[in-house]
Protein backbone atom coordinates (compact mmCIF):
# COMPACT_ATOMS: atom_id res chain seq x y z
CA UNK A 1 0.00 0.00 0.00
CA UNK A 2 3.02 2.44 1.11
CA UNK A 3 4.64 1.38 -2.16
CA UNK A 4 2.32 3.41 -4.03
CA UNK A 5 3.77 6.63 -2.60
CA UNK A 6 7.42 5.37 -3.03
CA UNK A 7 8.29 8.04 -5.82
CA UNK A 8 6.68 11.16 -4.09
CA UNK A 9 9.09 9.58 -0.82
CA UNK A 10 12.27 9.62 -3.07
CA UNK A 11 11.52 12.89 -4.06
CA UNK A 12 11.49 14.62 -0.52
CA UNK A 13 14.68 12.59 0.73
CA UNK A 14 16.58 13.32 -2.67
CA UNK A 15 17.55 16.99 -1.29
CA UNK A 16 19.26 14.99 1.80
CA UNK A 17 20.90 12.52 -0.44
CA UNK A 18 22.75 15.55 -1.83
CA UNK A 19 24.00 16.79 1.31
CA UNK A 20 25.17 13.47 2.38
CA UNK A 21 27.13 12.76 -1.02
CA UNK A 22 28.73 16.45 0.03
CA UNK A 23 29.50 15.42 3.06
CA UNK A 24 31.39 12.42 1.62
CA UNK A 25 28.95 9.91 2.92
CA UNK A 26 28.32 7.05 0.52
CA UNK A 27 25.46 4.61 0.74
CA UNK A 28 27.27 2.04 2.10
CA UNK A 29 27.98 3.65 5.02
CA UNK A 30 24.01 3.94 5.91
CA UNK A 31 23.33 0.83 4.68
CA UNK A 32 25.77 -0.26 8.14
CA UNK A 33 24.78 2.35 10.07
CA UNK A 34 21.19 1.35 10.09
CA UNK A 35 22.03 -1.82 11.65
CA UNK A 36 24.52 -0.51 14.60
CA UNK A 37 21.12 1.82 15.03
CA UNK A 38 18.69 -0.97 15.09
CA UNK A 39 20.98 -3.15 17.43
CA UNK A 40 21.07 -0.37 20.23
CA UNK A 41 17.33 -0.05 19.34
CA UNK A 42 16.87 -3.57 20.53
CA UNK A 43 18.98 -2.92 23.33
CA UNK A 44 16.48 -0.06 24.82
CA UNK A 45 13.50 -2.35 23.13
CA UNK A 46 14.75 -5.62 25.35
CA UNK A 47 14.77 -3.19 28.91
CA UNK A 48 11.32 -2.00 28.44
CA UNK A 49 12.95 1.63 27.50
CA UNK A 50 10.31 1.73 24.49
CA UNK A 51 10.55 5.34 23.77
CA UNK A 52 14.25 5.47 22.65
CA UNK A 53 14.03 2.38 21.21
CA UNK A 54 11.06 3.39 18.87
CA UNK A 55 13.38 6.75 18.29
CA UNK A 56 16.48 4.79 17.17
CA UNK A 57 14.00 2.22 15.57
CA UNK A 58 12.83 5.10 13.09
CA UNK A 59 16.10 6.37 12.79
CA UNK A 60 17.44 2.61 11.87
CA UNK A 61 14.98 2.65 9.00
CA UNK A 62 15.87 6.82 8.09
CA UNK A 63 19.35 5.66 7.66
CA UNK A 64 17.99 2.56 5.44
CA UNK A 65 16.21 5.63 3.23
CA UNK A 66 19.32 7.75 2.92
CA UNK A 67 21.17 4.45 1.53
CA UNK A 68 19.28 4.76 -1.53
CA UNK A 69 18.70 8.65 -1.56
CA UNK A 70 23.24 8.99 -1.37
CA UNK A 71 23.24 6.35 -3.93
CA UNK A 72 20.63 8.07 -6.51
CA UNK A 73 22.94 11.44 -6.12
CA UNK A 74 26.06 9.69 -6.36
CA UNK A 75 25.55 8.04 -9.44
CA UNK A 76 26.47 4.80 -7.89
CA UNK A 77 23.75 2.40 -7.82
CA UNK A 78 24.22 -1.21 -8.40
CA UNK A 79 22.98 -4.62 -8.40
CA UNK A 80 25.09 -5.41 -5.54
CA UNK A 81 23.95 -2.25 -3.63
CA UNK A 82 20.40 -3.45 -3.72
CA UNK A 83 21.41 -6.99 -2.96
CA UNK A 84 22.93 -5.46 0.08
CA UNK A 85 20.69 -3.26 0.95
CA UNK A 86 17.69 -5.74 0.67
CA UNK A 87 19.48 -8.05 2.93
CA UNK A 88 20.38 -5.64 5.91
CA UNK A 89 16.50 -4.74 5.68
CA UNK A 90 15.97 -8.27 6.48
CA UNK A 91 18.78 -7.87 9.63
CA UNK A 92 17.08 -4.83 11.12
CA UNK A 93 13.90 -7.05 11.22
CA UNK A 94 15.84 -9.52 13.10
CA UNK A 95 17.48 -7.85 15.54
CA UNK A 96 14.20 -5.23 15.96
CA UNK A 97 11.78 -8.09 16.81
CA UNK A 98 15.01 -9.64 19.06
CA UNK A 99 15.08 -7.04 21.24
CA UNK A 100 11.09 -6.95 21.64
CA UNK A 101 11.28 -10.82 22.51
CA UNK A 102 14.38 -10.21 24.73
CA UNK A 103 11.56 -8.25 26.34
CA UNK A 104 9.57 -10.17 27.65
CA UNK A 105 6.42 -8.09 26.53
CA UNK A 106 5.33 -10.83 24.12
CA UNK A 107 5.51 -14.24 23.78
CA UNK A 108 8.78 -15.79 21.80
CA UNK A 109 6.75 -17.86 19.77
CA UNK A 110 4.29 -15.12 18.63
CA UNK A 111 7.84 -12.75 17.52
CA UNK A 112 8.80 -15.74 15.72
CA UNK A 113 6.00 -16.12 14.16
CA UNK A 114 5.90 -12.93 13.13
CA UNK A 115 9.76 -13.08 12.19
CA UNK A 116 8.66 -16.40 9.66
CA UNK A 117 6.24 -14.38 8.01
CA UNK A 118 8.04 -11.49 6.93
CA UNK A 119 10.93 -13.38 6.05
CA UNK A 120 8.45 -15.97 3.83
CA UNK A 121 6.75 -12.98 2.32
CA UNK A 122 10.32 -11.55 1.38
CA UNK A 123 11.91 -15.15 -0.16
CA UNK A 124 8.89 -15.91 -2.01
CA UNK A 125 9.24 -12.73 -3.92
CA UNK A 126 13.11 -12.89 -4.52
CA UNK A 127 12.70 -16.72 -5.73
CA UNK A 128 9.21 -15.20 -7.70
CA UNK A 129 11.66 -12.79 -9.60
CA UNK A 130 15.00 -14.83 -9.58
CA UNK A 131 13.68 -18.18 -10.67
CA UNK A 132 10.17 -17.09 -11.89
CA UNK A 133 11.66 -14.02 -14.12
CA UNK A 134 8.49 -12.45 -13.07
CA UNK A 135 9.53 -8.49 -13.95
CA UNK A 136 8.12 -7.49 -9.90
CA UNK A 137 6.08 -9.77 -7.41
CA UNK A 138 5.80 -6.79 -5.01
CA UNK A 139 2.54 -6.92 -4.23
CA UNK A 140 0.31 -7.71 -1.23
CA UNK A 141 -1.68 -6.57 1.50
CA UNK A 142 1.16 -5.23 3.26
CA UNK A 143 4.89 -4.71 2.40
CA UNK A 144 8.30 -3.71 4.85
CA UNK A 145 7.08 -0.11 5.16
CA UNK A 146 3.78 -1.50 6.68
CA UNK A 147 4.52 -4.20 8.92
CA UNK A 148 7.49 -1.44 10.10
CA UNK A 149 4.67 0.98 10.50
CA UNK A 150 2.55 -1.80 12.86
CA UNK A 151 5.52 -2.16 15.18
CA UNK A 152 5.77 1.38 15.57
CA UNK A 153 2.57 2.43 15.90
CA UNK A 154 1.98 -0.76 19.07
CA UNK A 155 5.45 0.26 20.71
CA UNK A 156 4.43 3.76 20.52
CA UNK A 157 0.53 3.26 22.23
CA UNK A 158 2.66 1.21 25.12
CA UNK A 159 5.33 3.17 25.34
CA UNK A 160 4.36 6.76 25.15
CA UNK A 161 0.48 6.00 26.39
CA UNK A 162 0.55 3.22 28.44
CA UNK A 163 -1.91 1.09 26.80
CA UNK A 164 -0.88 -2.28 27.67
CA UNK A 165 -0.93 -5.16 24.65
CA UNK A 166 -0.29 -3.16 22.41
CA UNK A 167 3.24 -4.83 21.08
CA UNK A 168 1.45 -7.93 21.69
CA UNK A 169 -1.39 -7.36 19.11
CA UNK A 170 0.90 -5.36 16.99
CA UNK A 171 2.62 -8.76 16.57
CA UNK A 172 -0.51 -10.67 16.11
CA UNK A 173 -1.35 -8.37 13.03
CA UNK A 174 2.02 -8.29 11.62
CA UNK A 175 1.84 -12.11 11.47
CA UNK A 176 -1.29 -12.87 10.19
CA UNK A 177 -0.23 -9.96 7.51
CA UNK A 178 2.97 -10.96 6.45
CA UNK A 179 2.09 -15.04 5.93
CA UNK A 180 -1.34 -13.61 4.00
CA UNK A 181 0.87 -11.58 1.85
CA UNK A 182 2.95 -15.14 1.64
CA UNK A 183 0.14 -16.82 -0.10
CA UNK A 184 -0.88 -13.82 -2.32
CA UNK A 185 2.64 -13.52 -3.28
CA UNK A 186 2.53 -17.33 -4.28
CA UNK A 187 -0.69 -17.43 -5.68
CA UNK A 188 0.34 -14.58 -8.44
CA UNK A 189 3.36 -15.87 -9.02
CA UNK A 190 1.61 -19.42 -9.41
CA UNK A 191 -0.82 -17.25 -11.83
CA UNK A 192 1.58 -15.22 -13.79
CA UNK A 193 4.05 -18.35 -14.67
CA UNK A 194 0.90 -19.97 -16.13
CA UNK A 195 -0.49 -18.15 -17.97
CA UNK A 196 3.09 -17.04 -19.21
CA UNK A 197 3.21 -21.31 -19.94
CA UNK A 198 -0.44 -21.19 -22.21
CA UNK A 199 0.13 -18.14 -24.47
CA UNK A 200 3.98 -19.72 -25.14
CA UNK A 201 2.07 -23.15 -26.02
CA UNK A 202 -0.65 -20.94 -28.33
CA UNK A 203 2.46 -19.53 -29.86
CA UNK A 204 4.29 -23.08 -30.58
Amino acid sequence: MLAQFRKQYQQIVAPLGKFSVKLGIGPDFWTLFSIVIAAISAFFLSQHMWGWGLILAILANMADAMDGASARAKGVSSAFGSVLDHNVDRYVEYILLLGVMLSGAVPGWLVLTALFGTVMASYVRAKAESIGGLESCDIGIAGRAEKLLILFVGIGLEGWFGVKGSIYWSLVIIAVVSHYTFLQRLLYTRSKLLDSRITTSEEE
